[in-house]
């Protein structure tokens, strides 16, 4: 069973309620606080439950029990008979006692033991049983290892240990050490993940704890060690979080079972289980890039196609459609005034609608999207089953022998291409950067590491001369297949500004990867590319920072190069170009040595030169 804790979600209890049981969850964790503040009595809630088909599997927390001195201990004791009494009504059998952190606890071991043994007989006296899990910033029990030491000290039917993987791979336990707990004592599990991050325990888990999928914990060797126990009671999510708090609470219970199912499956890989759904798709390259063009736009992207270095290579047989091609780079200009793009352009003008992926199995990859509720979009193009992506846009599946035949099969080849004009050398797609929302940042970091078998680079931070932007990487292993992911809660950042201009999120940069920086750079200026100014400041400095010659440092100024090193021989060579109707540009990079980046320091020198130019209306 797939459950989640109310607190995860935004809104009041019937809210949560609803949203959870229209996600797809089968059970809820009930946060106290939560049922507090709610107007409905007890009854209500569980009429409601009944309605939904959820089941409460967990009332939680309760707090400050064990190891206290008089009067807080009467007291606890009372105040949780209450809450078995509300939790009887609710036909809930699970509570969550966290290790206690009062400043009045006692670390007398003996005393705890004893305490959980008491409110073992109390508790079966209600027929209820009682998770102790360990805080991370527990006063005296903050490791799981520490807590099933004192379970199995206790030795109650009625005590069992609750497993929080946040708890846990905060403090770096390893997740091997779950195999020393009896089967029949894991009463529960509580799943988050996290960025990795250097601060408090306690400000870490109220504030950043997400989906599984959306940080940087290893979730999935964690739920294999907890299904080699045997255990088949639910997984659930408990995640804090301030974006969450103020999203909306479908999109969150939507993910929360899309991650869910996600990681049971590669838990269930990793122990060599039968699968549920195919595995994540292994992605070859970027195929295309599609462009819905407004009319007026016609000739304005043909013109910066060809500064670009691209020339139209072929014109659909029935469609209004082009293919342009820069190298190994592949285009496609929509003109049609209706379908797809048509609709698409209506909402965000001229802007990139869609993108080709190649992938090793393109059956198993719609497969897996279904089993992850992925929306599927109806393509007329039976070698081309297409989803829906980042702000609608598509994202068309192509098996290996579909992408090879595509232009032979759908386009009459031309060739516009002037015989003398210079070849940029590109040799791939580098990267495609979308900028979203906030509040859907993590949505969509999920969307792809769900569905592919793709990873989180190194998240950063990128000074824009208007406020801050959140950037994340998302790549496969091979580097074959990078986007990165851009948001900004800053009103006039760049990448705000996108969002307002293009009617919402989408895909606005596209960099090329080239053989030869100093070879495209020539043949783009011949091209006439309108490029994006790099100050002399930043030149200036390049000089020393990166121990330049003076010819080097000479070619960088006159083609406005951007570069970044990883270490001795890793560089990495940037150009930009001016955006088109600040919608979308170029960038064209070069990576030797085994770089592996972004050209994330350069990436406030982009920002501020493309800040200049914000007040023009067509070349941003």
């Amino acid at each position: 069973m797939n459950a989640i804790a109310t607190v995860s979600l935004s809104g009041t209890l019937e809210d949560k309620l609803r949203a959870a049981a229209a996600a797809g969850f089968g059970g809820v964790e009930i946060f106290d606080t939560d049922f507090l503040a709610s107007a409905m009595t007890t009854a209500e809630v569980k009429a409601l439950l009944d309605e939904l088909g959820l089941a409460c599997v967990l009332y939680q927390p309760f707090r400050d029990l064990e190891g206290m001195p008089e009067p807080y201990r009467a007291r606890a004791f009372t105040r949780i008979a209450q809450k078995f009494g509300v939790m009887r009504e609710l036909g809930c059998d699970r509570i969550l006692l966290c290790s206690n952190c009062s400043p009045h606890a006692l670390p007398d071991r003996d005393r705890i033991v004893a305490d959980l043994r008491e409110l073992g007989d109390l508790a079966d006296a209600h027929r209820i049983t009682v998770g102790y899990e360990a805080l991370a910033w527990g006063r005296h029990v903050n490791d799981h290892r520490v807590a099933w030491e004192i379970v199995d000290a206790v030795d109650h039917p009625r005590i069992g240990i609750l497993l929080d993987s946040f708890h846990s791979l905060s403090r770096g336990i390893p997740s091997v050490s779950i195999r020393a707990i009896r089967p029949e004592k894991l009463v529960f599990v509580q799943l988050a993940d996290a960025p990795l991050l250097d601060m408090g325990h306690l400000y870490w888990s109220r504030h950043f704890r997400c989906l599984p999928g959306q940080g940087g914990m290893d979730l999935t060797d964690y739920v294999a060690e907890i299904l080699r126990l045997g255990y088949d009671g639910p997984l659930s999510l408990e995640i804090f979080n301030d974006r969450f708090r103020a999203n909306s609470a479908a999109m969150v219970a939507r993910d929360g079972v899309r991650s869910l199912d996600a990681l049971r499956d590669g838990a269930r890989r990793a122990i060599g289980e039968a699968p549920a759904m195919p595995a994540r798709a292994q992605i070859e390259r970027i195929a295309f890039v599609e462009v819905a063009v407004a009319p007026d736009d016609r000739d304005p992207i043909t013109a910066m196609l060809q500064s670009a270095g691209f020339a139209c290579a072929g014109r659909h047989r029935s469609k209004a459609v082009e293919h342009w091609r820069c190298g190994s780079a592949d285009m496609v200009l929509n003109y049609e005034e209706g379908g797809f793009a048509a609709a698409y352009r209506t909402t965000h003008g001229t802007a990139i609608c869609a993108m080709g992926l190649v992938v090793a199995d393109g059956a198993a990859t719609m497969a897996r999207a279904d089993a992850l509720g992925v929306a599927r979009h109806v393509s007329d193009i039976r070698t081309m089953p297409a989803l829906r992506g980042v702000a609608g846009t598509l994202v068309y599946v192509l098996d290996v022998e579909a992408a090879r035949t595509i232009w032979i099969d759908e386009f009459d080849a031309v060739d516009d291409r002037v015989a003398a004009a210079p070849d940029i050398g590109v040799t791939a797609f580098d990267h495609l950067a979308a900028t979203v929302p906030n509040d859907e940042f993590l949505s969509w970091q999920l969307y792809w590491r769900a569905l592919f078998d793709v990873h989180g680079a190194g998240a950063q931070d990128v000074i824009d001369p208007n406020g801050l932007v959140q950037s994340q990487a998302i790549q496969n292993a091979s580097g074959s297949f990078r986007i990165t992911l851009n948001s900004t809660d800053a009103r006039d950042a760049l990448s705000a500004r996108f969002l307002s201009q293009s009617f919402g999120a989408g895909f606005q940069h596209v960099a090329m990867r080239v053989r030869d920086m100093d070879v495209a750079a020539q043949a783009l200026a011949d091209h006439g590319l309108a490029r994006l100014p790099v100050p002399q400041n930043y030149h200036d400095d390049a000089v020393d920072r990166f121990g330049l010659d003076p010819a080097a440092v000479a070619a960088m100024r006159d083609h406005d190069m951007l570069l970044d090193e990883e270490g001795p021989g890793a560089r990495f060579r940037q150009i930009y170009s001016r955006a088109f109707a600040k919608t979308f540009f170029f960038e064209y990079v070069e990576r030797t040595g085994g770089y592996d980046g972004y050209g994330a320091p350069n990436a406030p020198i982009r920002l501020a030169a493309q800040n200049r130019f914000r007040v023009e209306a067509v070349m941003d």
